[in-house]
């Protein structure tokens, strides 16, 4: 089953940015800069995006004003499709946390794209499924593994080990309050986990965070 949900993301992938180009009618990725607001919790629910470069992050914000990380996304990834099951307002606020590139495609596009390319349909699909999956393992961990092993996953996680596509182990820029609010912890203790991975030797600062497979050793050990 795994085999053949690869071998239906590749083939729908070969022709993707084509197919995305026409229902954008010819339009190019938009670059984005650091720290640029895409949308914001409460605006209109009327396009999804595709990140084909950079990093972005999906946060919520409590009545109460205490904001959370919901997720971390990367190049080959979709977001905001929840208009295409009835939201009519953005539930979350999704910020560029590097330099992107990305494209908009209406809600309109997109539906005509999954009724007449079955290449994209593929795609999205096993995307839906892979993300789903993702978010059954976040509350796994978050339910039944310490808050080391989490910070670890996430971690490896944001340096794509454990994916189909190209491992990058020098990770965006990503503050260590922010890996706390998707870690479920407190800053102190992530400044705590991650001076004992670098001594250990499973992570290093060298202008930038480095991550190394003998993370995984955090993950895998009861």
């Amino acid at each position: 089953m795994a085999k053949r949900t690869r071998e239906l993301g590749a083939r729908a992938r070969f022709d993707l940015k084509l197919m995305l180009a026409e229902a954008g009618k010819g339009k190019a990725w938009t670059d984005y800069p650091k720290k640029r607001a895409l949308f914001c919790q409460g605006d209109p629910a009327d396009a999804i995006f595709y990140i084909q470069k950079g990093n972005i992050k999906l946060t919520v914000v409590s009545k109460g004003g205490k904001e959370a990380v919901l997720a971390i996304l990367g190049a080959g990834d979709f977001f905001g499709e929840g208009c295409l099951v009835g939201q009519t307002e953005r539930v979350t606020s999704a910020t560029t946390m590097s330099e992107c590139s990305i494209m908009r495609l209406k809600k309109s596009r997109v539906i005509r794209l999954l009724r007449d390319q079955h290449g994209f349909s593929e795609l999205f699909l096993c995307y839906l499924l892979s993300r789903n999956v993702r978010i059954e393992e976040d509350l796994v961990a978050l339910l039944f593994n310490s808050s080391e092993k989490r910070l670890a996953r996430v971690l490896l996680l944001l340096a794509n080990f454990g994916k189909d596509s190209k491992i990058e182990p020098v990770l965006p820029k990503i503050s260590q309050e922010t890996l706390a609010e998707i870690v479920g912890t407190t800053r102190s203790r992530v400044s705590f986990f991650m001076n004992r991975f670098r001594k250990l030797g499973f992570i290093e600062y060298k202008g930038h965070l480095k991550v190394h497979s003998s993370l995984l050793n955090v993950v895998l050990h009861d």
